[in-house]
C-alpha cells in the first residue's frame, strides 16, 4: 500500500475511528487501526467487537493495499504533523509515514489478524434530519441507565407507535421519551448508549439526513463519510407508556429559567440529603424547600400558574437535568401528590413531542 493523504483529513478520520480501539482488551489487534485502499479511498476501521466505526477519505493512491497500526500513537503522531500531504507506505506489518521534514515508521500487524468488518442484512432504513435526531438523542441517553445488570436500560429504545418513531430511555427511576419523525415502519430495537454518544460526537448539527439500517441483531448508522455499527441490545424494553401520567391532580406552569433558578439554588442545600428536596405548590407560587443539617437550610420561590396546591420530594439533580431537556421557555410540571410519577413538558410548545417523568423520593 503506497498512497498520499492530506493531514487535516487523516488526522480528522484517525481519531474519530480510533476511539473505538481499546487499551483494555486481551486481543492486541483490537488497539489497531485498520487502514485499507478501497474504491481509490482510504478506508480506515476500528472495532471493539461490538462497536465498529469505518471512515473513508479521499486520497491519491498508487498502490492497493492494506495495514493495521496502533490507534493511540498513530492518532497522536498524525495530530501533531504540520498541515500538508502525508505519504503512507506499508511495508509488511510497518507503516512508513513522511510529511515534510517528519519522518517515522510504526509497527504494526498484519491485516489477516483484523476482524472481518460487520455486515448487516438490511430490514429497515430510516432516515433523521441530523439536528433532530442530535437533539432527541441528547433528551434520551441522560436518563438512560449505566447498570450493567439490567441491560435493556442501557439503551435507547427506537420503535414505532401509532405512525411515529420514537426515541426512549430509563433507569428504573426516570424516563424520556421524544417523538422523532412520522414514519410508516414497523421498527423496535434498543441501540446502546455508546453508539448513541458516538452518534453526537461525529454528527455536525447542518449536516445531511442520517441514515438508520436495521439488520435482525446489528444496526449501521450512516453519517456522511462514516458508518457505526453496533449490536442492538437483546431484550424486551419495559411498557413505560403505562407510566407517564395523563392526566395529574397538581398542575404548576412557569417560566423555565426561573424554574431552573430556584432549583439550582435549592440544591446548594441538599447535597448532603442525596440531592432531595421538596417543591410546594401553592395558589400562584411554587417554592423548593432543602435543608442542610450542619449549614442551614433554604427556601426559594416562583411565581407560578398552579391548578391544584400539594408538595412533592424529588432528586435535585434530576429535576434540573429534565429542565435542560426541555426546549421551551414555559414549562408545565404536574405531579398527583407524594408518591404518583412527575412529569415536565413544554407548556408553549406542544409539537415539541418531549415528555420527562420522575420518580417522587419518599419523603
Amino acid at each position: 500500500m503506497k498512497l498520499t493523504v492530506t493531514q487535516e483529513n487523516l488526522s480528522k478520520a484517525l481519531q474519530t475511528v480510533g476511539r473505538v480501539a481499546s487499551g483494555k482488551t486481551p486481543l492486541p489487534i483490537l488497539n489497531n487501526i485498520l487502514l485499507r485502499t478501497q474504491n481509490n479511498r482510504l478506508l480506515l476501521a476500528a472495532t471493539n467487537l461490538e462497536l465498529a466505526i469505518t471512515q473513508r477519505v479521499g486520497s491519491k493512491i498508487e498502490t492497493e493495499g492494506s495495514v493495521t497500526v496502533p490507534a493511540k500513537l498513530t492518532t497522536e503522531f498524525v495530530m501533531n504533523l504540520p498541515k500538508g500531504n502525508v505519504e503512507l507506505e506499508a511495508d509488511g506489518a510497518k507503516l512508513h509515514i513522511k510529511c515534510g521534514a517528519y519522518k517515522s515508521t510504526i509497527n504494526g500487524m498484519t491485516p489477516d489478524e483484523f476482524p472481518e468488518l460487520p455486515t448487516i442484512e438490511e430490514k429497515n432504513v430510516l432516515s433523521v434530519p441530523a439536528g433532530d435526531l442530535k437533539r432527541a438523542i441528547q433528551q434520551t441517553v441522560v436518563v438512560a441507565s449505566a447498570d450493567d445488570t439490567r441491560p435493556v436500560l442501557t439503551g435507547v429504545y427506537c420503535h414505532s407507535f401509532e405512525g411515529s418513531i420514537y426515541f426512549a430511555a430509563t433507569d428504573g427511576y426516570r424516563l424520556a421519551e421524544r417523538k422523532l419523525i412520522s414514519s410508516p415502519l414497523e421498527i423496535s430495537a434498543i441501540i446502546p448508549v455508546v453508539a448513541m454518544n458516538d452518534v453526537i460526537r461525529i454528527m455536525s448539527d447542518d449536516g445531511a439526513d442520517v441514515k438508520f439500517v436495521f439488520g435482525e441483531n446489528q444496526v449501521r448508522i450512516l453519517l456522511d463519510d462514516v458508518e457505526i455499527t453496533s449490536r442492538l441490545i437483546d431484550g424486551t424494553f419495559p411498557d413505560y407508556r403505562a407510566l407517564i401520567p395523563s392526566e395529574s391532580e397538581s398542575k404548576v406552569t412557569l417560566p423555565k429559567d426561573e424554574f431552573t433558578r430556584i432549583t439550582k439554588v435549592a440544591s446548594l442545600f441538599a447535597r448532603e440529603s442525596g440531592g432531595s428536596v421538596t417543591l410546594k405548590a401553592e395558589s400562584d407560587k411554587l417554592s423548593i424547600h432543602s435543608i442542610a443539617s450542619q449549614l442551614g437550610e433554604n427556601t426559594s420561590e416562583a411565581e407560578a400558574k398552579v391548578s391544584a396546591e400539594g408538595s412533592v420530594t424529588l432528586n435535585s439533580r434530576y429535576l434540573l437535568e429534565a429542565l435542560g431537556c426541555v426546549d421551551a421557555k414555559t414549562v408545565e410540571f404536574r405531579f398527583s401528590g407524594k408518591l404518583a410519577p412527575c412529569i415536565v413538558t413544554a407548556a408553549d410548545n406542544p409539537d415539541a413531542g418531549y415528555k420527562h417523568v420522575i420518580m417522587p423520593l419518599k419523603s
